[in-house]
């Protein structure tokens, strides 16, 4: 069994396929395929939730409700999602896509046969303009915070102070959103950053990413997504045109094609205790 091609990086939404295994797990049964346009939720950075859609053999079908990364040992034992025992690209191991099915599996389900794979459409669209809006969020929040750096933390995709792979603790991708979380505590500041000034400043800070985060959906750039391969195991990058240059950064997730796609893109800062940020995302699409 070789790794699992995927096509959801150039966009697509549907592939004809081979079934490769069925399994039954304590997850629920799932099918594993040679190449698949669904995007399988990560199951070391859960970021972007899985493509959902259906598998179809002629009129009949079933429901994929998530997909999920799985891996197969050379001896032929499958881990699914969280149960992976090594990390991505592990020697003695190939990496797959499972998809988790919904209710009893058809007999037409089995290894060898030929299907049509499917992924809902508005949801993928709307996760990839949550994952989008992220990652702006994300260098603007930088780019709005750079001057409260005593201490050189690295840089970001833009060059700017790297506040977000400092402190990120977490990133959950929604349709048309997503919510970060940040850790402002001890090692922050050790690090240089002025946790208090950024406090006291905080309205002033959001109101400058929303400024740039209206630019940048003016700019109406493109955005894409390039590969170092055909196979889930191998390397991504989120590619976009800003007006301050152009941004890459390491992503398996899905993206949008243009910053056109957005009629605005928004974000809420709280500090719900001293040593949390939260960053609230929200998306309204271009109709």
């Amino acid at each position: 069994m070789e790794s699992t091609v995927v096509t959801f990086p150039a966009g697509s939404l549907a592939e004809r396929s081979l079934v490769e295994r069925i399994e039954s797990t304590a997850a629920g049964v799932i099918a594993i395929l040679d190449r698949t346009p669904f995007h399988p939720v990560d199951h070391t950075w859960p970021d972007q939730p899985g493509d959902s859609g259906v598998i179809r053999s002629g009129e009949a079908s079933v429901t994929v409700s998530e997909a999920v990364m799985a891996a197969a040992s050379d001896d032929g034992a499958l881990a699914v999602g969280g149960d992976i025992p090594v990390k991505r690209g592990a020697e003695g191991w190939t990496w797959l896509v499972a998809h988790r099915l919904d209710g009893e599996t058809p007999a037409w389900l089995v290894p060898g046969a030929s299907v049509e794979v499917v992924v809902d459409a508005q949801r993928r669209v709307g996760l990839s303009r949550g994952h989008t809006a992220c990652h702006l969020a994300s260098l603007a929040l930088d780019l709005a915070l750079a001057d409260l750096w005593r201490k050189d933390p690295g840089v970001d995709a833009l060059g700017n102070a790297d506040f977000e792979g400092r402190a990120n603790q977490s990133s959950r991708i929604h349709l048309d959103g997503a919510v970060d979380t940040y850790r402002l505590g001890k090692s922050l500041r050790k690090a240089g950053f002025d946790s208090e000034t950024f406090a006291t400043s905080l309205s002033e800070r959001e109101a400058r990413i929303n400024e740039l985060l209206a630019a940048w959906v003016a700019s109406g750039g493109s955005s894409r997504i390039d590969v170092d391969g055909p196979t889930i195991v191998d390397r991504r990058r989120w590619v976009c045109e800003l007006p301050e240059g152009t941004a890459s950064i390491l992503c398996g997730g899905t993206h949008v094609a243009s910053l056109a796609e957005f009629a605005s893109i928004r974000v809420q800062l709280e500090l719900p205790e001293p040593q949390a940020l939260v960053m609230t995302t929200t998306v309204v699409a271009r109709g």
